[in-house]
Parts: C-alpha cells; structure tokens; sequence
C-alpha cells in the first residue's frame, strides 16, 4: 500500500511521542525498589510512587482530548510535550517521595495530551480506510514499543542508576518539540462549542479521588480509602447530573448509544483491568516470588510487549476489514486464553515458565492496540476525534488502575505466599478479560426495532 508522504509527515513524530509516554509510564516497575530508597521513602510509599503517573493520566485524557478540539490539538500536544519534559526531570532530580511523585503526575499530565490529541492528528490526517487502517497500526505499534523500550532500559541502567531514564525521557521529549512543530498540522473543531468547564472539575475531580482510593487500597482496606472512594463516587454522580443540563456537554449522551463507542470503551477498560493490571505484577512474581533478577523480570515484560508491537505492526496488512466490536470481543478472548496458561505456577517454577502466557496475550494486545485506537476516533464526529481519544484512553488507564490494584490485593493476601496469590489473582484476571470479551459483544448488538 503506498501512501503519499504529505499524509505521513505527522505519523513519525506522532509514534515517537506515543511511544515515549509509555516508556516513562513503565519505568518504576523495574526500579521501584532502587527509587524507594533513593527518595527516602518507606515501603508503604512504593504504590503511590508507581501509581501516581496513573492519576495523572486519568485526570487528564478526557480534559487534553475536549480542550484539544477546541483550541487546537497540535498547541494541546506540544505543551503535552514539555510538560512531560519538566515532570521528567522532577523525578530524576527529586530527593524526596513529594517530589518524585509531584513530577510522576505532571508526566501523567502531559503524557494525556500526547495519547489524547495525536490519535486525534492522524484521524484528522488519513481519513481514507485503509489510510487510517496503517496508522492507527502504526500507532498501537508505538504503544507496545514504549513499553518494550521502558522495560528494556530500565534493566540496562540497573538499580544504581534509576535516575537516567527519567532525564534520558526529558531529553527525548525536547528533542520531539522541533518536528512535532514543523510536521504536525493544527487542527481543531470546524464548530467551537462552550467549554463545560464545571462538568471538566468534576471529572477530573472524580477519576483522581477514584485513583487515589485505588492506590491507598493496595496497602489494605482503610477508612481513608473509603472515604477518597466515596468523594470520588460522588464527584462522578455530580458529572453525570451536570452532563445532563449543560448545552454542550463534554461527552453527548447519544454517544452511549453509539455501539461501537461504547464496545470501544469497555475494550478498553477490560483491556486495562485484564492483561495490563497482569503484566504489571510479573517483575514482582519474577523476583519476589521465583527469586529471579531485575533481567529476567524486564525480558518477561518485553515478551508480551514485543509481541504486541509485531502483531499491532502486522494488523495494517489484513485485508479484511476488523471494525465494530467482534474482534475486540475475540482480541479479549484471546487475551483471556494467554492468561489462563499463566496458572499453576509453584516455588519451582522457572520465570521462562511465563513465556507461552505472555507470548499469546501480548499477539491479542497487539491487535487490540490497533483496533480500539482506530475505533476511538471512528465511533465519533471528526470534529470530537481528540474527546474520543481521551475517553477510549482514560476508560484503558482507569481500568490498569483498578486492575492492578485487584490484582495486588489477591495476589499478597490469598494463599500461603507470593506464588499461590499469583495463581489466584491470574484466575481472576482471566476472568474479567473473559466477561469483559462478553460484554463488549453485547454492548456492540444493534437494537432491535419491533416490526411494524
């Protein structure tokens, strides 16, 4: 297929900065303990300083994606940029837990903008199937390779020096600032709508309450907890009660109705809740559980992420159209198969035993990289492509937050030690990628209308 290069002048810089978000967001998982020691921190704090980039993200996405549409997605995704730069550099030079977590939601911040208005720039810019088919491809490609890279880096640079690939992703970030500049276009609405500025607080009030309560729940059920959960409960019913009287709201109620926004949205989330929460936990059944080092840990992550990155690469070459929520419901079934060979694992399990687990859930994340990018911004107006965007991406990283969370919990308080949780938890998981393969078929059924 080949493709004019006035269309594909924006897709390079657009992957390299989506693929940098993810290298950052993955960093901690590796270097956690090193960092906890580093900033002066108490175990307790480890959660808030792997979680907090998730806070970030969350309030962000749907906020970068409406502002974005409004006032100009190129503006919105460069000031993305920097701010992840700064938040960078935060956490490479911070000497206290405050500090480092302060930077971790700034990145969270600016890495919202990035996800939220580039899948919105290539919308934009191949509005051709197959056009789009490539790109959005291209785009889950660089989801997996920033998790590949990220993984990677952080077991090169070794727990001594856990402070380089913060600054070595500023650097980056700046290095992006100039083609981001000269190759991306601006775009915006054709229609400027009023910013629902009060309905935009409470959201992002809302998912970072929910976060916060998601986190201070690794660490056991606490009244602090429940109370952040609650305010946050209240934040998202006072969201819905303003969405519902404001002339132009953030998110249309019709969209609900939309089958395969709302397939692409609990995608999504299952996809986040499901094999991210899993994934997540591997470097810690790998060394804590089966006593491997910070290598072995890394490569297993680089398993699934890599084979992510091959099939997401390789879906642009299907000829035959996968849209609507039937291969996402299959993707996640899928998904669920590669998490089901994770069980059984015992204290004499080598790490390698994880691989054929992560090998087929990381091919079924690959695609799902592909397809729900592309139907995040297919299932609404063009002119709403960045609101889209930012909704797709907060349901994936609020639903990692309460996967791993879930996913914590069982696999440190079930079972006699860290190997019979893990068992536990990699049921469960399994399961919620199953039903969730369920649910996203029947949210994607067209109604049916009575004969007349």
């Amino acid at each position: 297929m080949k493709i004019k290069p006035v269309a594909t002048r924006s897709l390079t810089p657009i992957a390299a900065g989506t693929a940098l978000v993810l290298v950052t967001y993955v960093t901690p998982m590796a270097t956690l303990t090193a960092t906890i020691v580093g900033v002066r921190a108490g175990v307790a704090a480890g959660p808030w300083l792997l979680n907090s980039m998730s806070v970030g993200l969350a309030a962000g996405l749907l906020a970068a994606g409406v502002v974005g549409d409004n006032v100009g997605r190129r503006r919105v995704y460069v000031t993305g940029l920097v701010a992840t730069a700064v938040g960078a550099v935060v956490c490479g030079v911070a000497v206290d837990a405050v500090a480092f977590v302060a930077g971790r939601v700034l990145q969270g911040v600016g890495g919202a903008a990035v996800l939220a208005c580039g899948l919105a720039v290539l919308a934009r810019n191949f509005t051709e199937p197959r056009r789009r088919t490539h790109a959005t491809a291209v785009w889950g490609t660089s989801v997996g390779l920033g998790i590949t890279v990220g993984a990677v880096l952080s077991a090169a640079v070794g727990a001594a020096h856990w402070r380089g690939p913060y600054l070595a992703v500023a650097v980056t970030a700046l290095i992006l600032l100039w083609p981001s500049l000269t190759r991306i276009g601006e775009s915006r609405a054709a229609e400027r709508r009023r910013l629902d500025t009060g309905g935009l607080l409470l959201f992002a009030s809302a998912m970072v309450l929910l976060v916060c309560a998601l986190t201070l729940g690794r660490n056991g059920i606490h009244p602090a907890s429940l109370m952040l959960g609650a305010a946050g409960v209240l934040a998202l019913a006072g969201f819905g009660v303003v969405e519902a009287r404001v002339r132009d709201p953030l998110v249309e109620p019709e969209l609900l109705g939309h089958r395969r926004f709302r397939a692409a949205t609990i995608g999504s989330f299952v996809l986040g809740a499901g094999v991210i929460a899993t994934v997540s936990f591997v470097p810690t059944l790998a060394q804590t559980g089966l006593h491997a080092g910070i290598w072995p840990a890394s490569l297993l992550v680089v398993v699934w992420s890599g084979t992510s990155v091959v099939t997401a690469f390789l879906s642009r070459l299907v000829r035959h159209p996968m849209t609507g929520p039937v291969p996402i419901a299959v993707a996640l079934v899928v998904v669920a198969a590669g998490q089901a060979l994770g069980f059984g694992v015992t204290n004499e399990s080598s790490p390698w035993r994880l691989v054929p687990s992560l090998f087929v859930a990381g091919v079924a994340t690959g695609l799902l990289n592909a397809l729900l990018g592309r139907e995040a911004v297919a299932s609404v107006h063009a002119d709403r492509a960045a609101m889209g965007s930012g909704a797709n991406n907060t349901a994936r990283y609020f639903g990692a937050a309460v996967g791993i969370t879930s996913f914590v919990v069982i696999a440190t308080h079930v079972g006699h030690d860290l190997v019979a949780g893990w068992n536990v938890a990699i049921a469960v998981s399994a399961a919620v990628s199953l039903v969730g393969a369920g649910a996203v078929a029947l949210a994607g059924r067209s109604p049916r209308h009575p004969r007349r």
